[in-house]
């Protein structure tokens, strides 16, 4: 089992920037798969970004390459996601996910391939 505990939401104007943190605890970072998924008003739950528990892999939806560095610290057991020049259209609910075990250069981009969510994260972006 895993525990995640997002943290880091909050209000910012178009062009700022935000660092969401996910804190894991239940196993070690070395055998968790992290992904980034958020969901806004009206619409489904997409892809944001993913780290493989080697840490050398990465991947980003198209919107937000260039703009969000997912990033982990092994001594906390936490990941996070910097978002840099905000748009209206990033808000939404963030969510952080976990798998255990899986592939070690693995970084899923689908939502049914984590087994472990937090709890989520208010992120708005005023325009």
């Amino acid at each position: 089992q895993v525990q995640l505990v997002e943290s880091g939401g909050g209000l910012v104007q178009a062009g700022g920037s935000l660092r969401l943190s996910c804190a894991a605890s239940g196993s070690t970072f070395n055998r968790i798969t992290i992904g980034w998924f958020r969901q806004a008003p009206g619409k489904e739950r997409e892809f944001v970004a993913s780290v493989s528990r080697s840490g050398g892999v990465t991947y980003y939806t198209d919107s937000v390459k260039g703009r969000f560095t997912i990033s982990r610290d092994d001594a906390k057991n936490t990941w996070y996601l910097q978002m840099n020049s905000l748009k209206p259209e990033d808000t939404a609910v963030y969510y952080c996910s976990a798998s255990l075990d899986g592939y070690y250069h693995g970084a899923p981009r689908n939502a049914y391939e984590y087994d472990f969510w937090g709890q989520g994260t208010q992120v708005t972006v005023s325009s």
